[in-house]
């Protein structure tokens, strides 16, 4: 080790050479000058000495650290029939106390059907409805087709290689996948999207799913209603008859109560926990059994959305009277019929709600249950809709009006903006064969060194659903690719020719690609880390001083926290910043064009980093086609 470092300092030079102390004395330089004479310079040591975080690194992974991955090894080997980082993982979310809006729950918005007629409110929330009800019954009838990632779909996405692959024994199904580049994936989390809600508790939430219950929960004006949409052999209500419940909801004059019960879902869980217990003994626990058993939460709004700023507040937040934020997922759908999924994450990530998003949006679109012209049933929606009346004492009074206040508090400080680049999309730089993904997150850093001069932790999310129960990993985008690319485009883009600047682009290209490949293939170090400290205070081990070490602190601090979807059903998706002086990106890489949704609390300007970010993406396609940066 030692001749490895001695080697290492003699390799770089003069970096390590004579400093200032070893230049010659001058002639005045008696021996009194001076304490003593060091035949070694005095900082002769300096640059070679050992960083304390990478002592704390050696120390983890040869001592405490590889003690705990053999005890994480032996756990996964006696649990087969699970992920190592499920269980933590939904600890982890279940065992959070903040509030779960704005910390927790994303929305992803739809397109607007097509046919603009069927934007019509009314006739949208009955399509969509519907279509979702199929989708549930779909699903649990195992008539959903699974979920695989085809590397090679003339192969494996073929009604041939299909009906091949169903006579393979469910034990061995996923090797015949695996012979024809095709993944199949993680589903295990598809049914928590039905029947499902977190309850509040003290310490820790539950999970709690009924899919026996039959009925639909609609929220409009802060009031509650449900109807079934399943009769009872399982069948679908007839679309007419969704429609005229819907219909007769929207015709409920009903002034917003004075007590919006659905504030309680934004405060913080251990506050909701004790509230809701008072709100149970109070008289209220079958109303509260009817809304955490619902189907899902179809939230109707009385106004249109303005634009995509107001689209992004509204379904993010709202003003939160309107939604139940612990259902697994509330559908949105504003008067104009803008539509959007917010959902609870602690059950579940994008991919399961992605794809419910992309089934409803085509059969609402392709297959409309009902068209603008259908008349609902005649039928008394008076006796079928059941309005639920909640009882509240002044403490729960009192509950309501102090999470109203912490909420609106709260929602006033975040700041959203977007920005759509026209020039480009993945079209244009997979022809120049640049990774699409690491375009954008090349811009991303360039941006925030511009506007902050430096370098910050960066999170990406990915999935890592190609693996029994498996959730996420890290993408670390911030590396010393992306650092030198980033100075050289934004602190001396003239020292540089637009050729050097895509060899530049080059390298972060192929190694984000690589950050890529082993976050999808579980060889990220984010969870493992996670695990092993997990497992170790669940041993009552102390925490390793590699956790305690500032620079764990500061990777983890994302300061940049991104996360991209891509889908022909999805307008829009953002989330708030996942630290205060954070910024929180969704982004989007179309064809033609890239979209950027940001937000952030007071102390971060999104206005000026959008600029900073569409400047970056200029200055990247200048490059590519050889033309000058500009300052």
């Amino acid at each position: 080790m030692v001749a490895r470092l001695l080697l290492r300092a003699w390799l770089r030079g003069p970096a390590v050479g004579p400093g200032p102390l070893c230049r010659p004395l001058s002639a005045g330089s008696g021996s009194g000058e001076y304490l003593q004479r060091s035949i070694v310079p005095t900082m002769h040591y300096q640059d070679s000495l050992p960083r304390k975080t990478e002592q704390f690194c050696k120390s983890f992974e040869n001592g405490i650290g590889k003690q705990l991955h053999e005890q994480l090894v032996a756990q996964d080997k006696q649990n087969k029939h699970t992920s190592y980082i499920s269980g933590p993982w939904f600890d982890m979310y279940l065992c959070a106390r903040d509030s779960i809006v704005l910390n927790f729950n994303p929305f992803m918005a739809f397109n607007p059907d097509p046919k603009s007629e069927y934007n019509d409110q009314l006739t949208r929330a009955t399509n969509m409805t519907v279509s979702a009800i199929r989708f549930l019954k779909t699903l649990r009838a195992g008539l959903l087709e699974p979920e695989v990632f085809h590397l090679n779909p003339a192969k494996s996405d073929t009604d041939t290689f299909k009906r091949l692959i169903r006579f393979v024994p469910s034990s061995l199904s996923w090797y015949g996948a695996y012979l024809v580049n095709a993944y199949p994936l993680d589903m295990s989390q598809y049914f928590r999207l039905f029947n499902s809600t977190r309850l509040p508790k003290p310490i820790q939430d539950e999970l709690f799913t009924n899919e026996k219950a039959r009925h639909l929960l609609v929220l409009r004006k802060g009031h509650f209603y449900v109807f079934d949409v399943l009769d009872q052999d399982g069948n679908i209500v007839g679309a007419s008859e969704i429609q005229a419940h819907l219909k007769y909801i929207l015709s409920d004059s009903s002034p917003a109560p004075e007590f919006p019960l659905a504030y309680l879902t934004t405060e913080n869980r251990d506050v909701w926990a004790e509230l809701r217990r008072k709100l149970a003994s109070g008289g209220n626990e079958e109303a509260l059994r009817k809304v955490d058993s619902a189907v899902f939460c179809l939230c109707l709004d009385d106004f249109p959305i303005k634009d995509l700023i107001h689209l992004s507040h509204n379904m993010l937040h709202g003003d939160g009277t309107n939604r139940w934020f612990d259902k697994s997922f509330n559908l949105i759908i504003a008067k104009d019929g803008t539509a959007a999924i917010n959902f609870e994450h602690a059950w579940g990530d994008g991919v399961a709600v992605l794809r419910f998003l992309n089934e409803v949006f085509k059969d609402s679109t392709q297959a409309p249950a009902v068209t603008p012209q259908s008349q609902p049933a005649r039928t008394d929606s008076s006796v079928a809709v059941q309005k639920l009346n909640f009882k509240l004492n002044d403490a729960l009074k009192t509950g309501i009006s102090t999470a109203k206040e912490k909420f609106d508090a709260t929602v006033k400080t975040l700041t959203v903006d977007l920005i759509q680049f026209q020039r480009g999309g993945k079209e244009f730089l997979k022809k120049q064969k640049l990774s699409p993904d690491s375009v954008a997150q090349l811009a991303f850093q360039m941006a925030f060194l511009r506007q902050y001069g430096q370098t910050v932790a960066t999170y990406e999310s990915c999935s890592t659903a190609a693996f029994k129960h498996g959730r996420t990993e890290t993408i670390r985008p911030a590396s010393i690719f992306t650092k030198r690319c980033s100075q050289a485009f934004v602190r001396e883009p003239s020292k540089y020719s637009a050729g050097e600047l895509q060899q530049m682009m080059t390298k972060c290209s192929t190694y984000h690609g690589q950050l890529t490949k082993e976050a999808a293939m579980g060889q990220g170090f984010d969870r493992h880390l996670f695990a092993l400290r997990y497992l170790a205070a669940a041993k009552g081990i102390a925490l390793p001083e590699l956790y305690l070490d500032p620079a764990y602190g500061q990777i983890n601090h994302n300061i940049l926290s991104t996360s991209t979807l891509n889908s022909p059903a999805v307008n829009i998706g953002g989330f708030a910043p996942v630290v205060p002086d954070g910024f929180g990106i969704g982004y989007a890489i179309h064809d033609n064009w890239i979209g950027c949704n940001v937000s952030s609390y007071p102390g971060r300007n999104v206005r000026e980093f959008l600029q900073c970010v569409e400047k970056a993406l200029e200055d990247i396609f200048d490059a590519i086609e050889g033309k000058c940066i500009k300052t």
